[in-house]
């Protein structure tokens, strides 16, 4: 296997971390976005949408998308369980993983995206260039700002995003709370006790950093 990916991004950072937690060691290229490595006409013959992370597999088929790589993964090595121990656990995981990347994770990227400069004709992801809409940027921040309300209720409640367990959920959210204080400038709510706190839980452990 083959990881592509670009070390700044939040994406990729979603498959390191889960390899980490899992003790997995996969060969790694990096695919630099700031020069549009990405938009080369061999990579996009692997990945039309033109995206990091990436997996290419021995036989070159390839996976471009996180859930989906990480869901691959988890079926070659389910120990230690990231998705938990049974369907409903796998479920949930699903549920918030999708429900983090469209409340927090897309928010973030629409003021990202369209504040900085650097992204003045991709504003979206994907091959096609996208102008910025700056109006987007006033109506993105409330919702990251709802977004970290409604996570500090939910781990108000739960010891884990998911439930009691450590799981991709957290990962995801790890990665775009990062995201969203870092490169998109909006630090938690001081009111979001719980989700600070966990979030300096799971920012400590040794697969953070990877």
């Amino acid at each position: 296997m083959l990881l592509y990916d670009y070390h700044p991004a939040p994406s990729p950072r979603r498959v390191r971390i889960f390899l980490a937690e899992k003790t997995l060691s996969v060969p790694i290229r990096a695919v630099d976005l700031a020069k549009r490595e990405q938009l080369a006409d061999d990579y996009r013959a692997k990945n039309p949408r033109c995206t990091v992370p990436m997996l290419e597999l021995d036989d070159g088929s390839c996976l471009w998308d996180t859930l989906a790589i990480c869901e691959y993964i988890e079926s070659l090595q389910p120990s230690p369980p990231l998705f938990g121990r049974s369907a409903l656990d796998h479920a949930r995981v699903v549920m918030w993983y999708q429900r983090i990347e469209l409340d927090g994770f897309l928010a973030t990227a629409d003021v990202f995206r369209n504040a900085n400069p650097a992204f003045k004709d991709r504003a979206l992801f994907g091959p096609l260039p996208t102008a910025q809409i700056p109006a987007l940027i006033e109506r993105s921040r409330p919702r990251v700002r709802q977004f970290y309300l409604d996570m500090d209720a939910r781990l108000a409640a739960s010891e884990y995003v998911a439930g009691d367990f450590f799981s991709l959920a957290d990962i995801q959210l790890l990665c775009v709370v990062d995201f969203a204080m870092g490169w998109g400038r909006m630090p938690l709510p001081a009111e979001c006790a719980a989700l600070a706190a966990w979030h300096a839980k799971v920012g400590a452990r040794p697969s953070a950093s990877a």
